[in-house]
C-alpha cells in the first residue's frame, strides 16, 4: 500500500519503497519482492536462464541440462509460474494424441533476469576490470 510521505530516506528515494510503484501499478511491491525470492534458488535462476536464452522449452528439454529429476524440475517451475516469471502452455503436437507442456519466460521473467542477476554479474565484470592492476 503506497502513502503520500514527501519526506525522503536519502536523495529521491521515500521513506516506503511501495511509493517507488506507479499509482496504478500491475503488481505490488511484495508480488515484486516474491518475483526475486524465487529467482534466488539456484536452480530457478537456471531454469529462467534458459528460457529467457533459449526460448520456449518442454519439461524434457530443461530435465536434461540441469540435471534434475521430474519432480524436482516441476516444483520449481510451478514456483516460477506462481510468480509470474514463467507461463505454461499447453498444445497438441501435429499428428500426436494428447497434450504437451511447454514453459516460457514471461516479459517480468526476461526483465527479472536480464536487468536482475545478469546485470549485477556484468557490473562485477566491470568492475574487476577497471580495478584489475595486473593490466598495469
Amino acid at each position: 500500500m503506497a502513502t503520500d510521505q514527501t519526506r525522503t530516506v536519502s536523495g529521491d528515494a521515500p521513506d516506503d519503497p511501495a511509493d517507488l510503484l506507479p499509482e496504478e501499478s500491475v503488481l505490488s511491491l511484495e508480488e515484486y519482492l516474491d518475483m526475486h525470492a524465487a529467482v534466488g534458488h539456484r536452480t530457478r535462476y537456471e531454469i529462467l536462464y534458459r528460457l529467457v536464452h533459449s526460448g520456449e522449452m518442454s519439461p524434457k528439454e530443461l530435465e536434461e541440462p540441469l540435471d534434475i529429476d521430474d519432480s524436482t524440475l516441476h516444483y520449481h517451475l510451478n514456483k516460477l509460474v506462481d510468480v509470474g516469471l514463467v507461463e505454461k502452455r499447453q498444445r497438441t503436437e501435429r499428428g500426436q494424441d494428447g497434450l504437451y507442456t511447454y514453459y516460457r519466460a514471461t516479459v517480468f521473467g526476461e526483465v527479472t533476469l536480464t536487468d536482475g542477476v545478469d546485470e549485477l554479474i556484468r557490473g562485477e565484470r566491470a568492475f574487476e576490470e577497471m580495478y584489475d592492476s595486473s593490466t598495469d
